[in-house]
């Protein structure tokens, strides 16, 4: 069985838990934020666990992490 590759973008935005969960930070916030509402800036602070429909998807992209 030849060995499978992980996607690079998936490996540079995405991270696995130690509870083997798949957390991601959030968009929209590297630029142009003052037209942004001050609840969207604080609701999108930090990282964020995948729901389980997008789970699936991600996670083919990164076998061995």
């Amino acid at each position: 069985m030849p060995k499978l590759k992980t996607k690079s973008s998936v490996k540079k935005r995405f991270a696995r838990t130690g509870a083997g969960g798949i957390k991601h930070g959030f968009a929209c916030k590297r630029h142009r934020l003052i037209s942004k509402g001050t609840k969207m800036k604080r609701k999108a602070r930090g990282t964020t666990l995948l729901r389980e429909c997008d789970f699936k998807i991600i996670d083919r992209f990164m076998p061995y992490n």
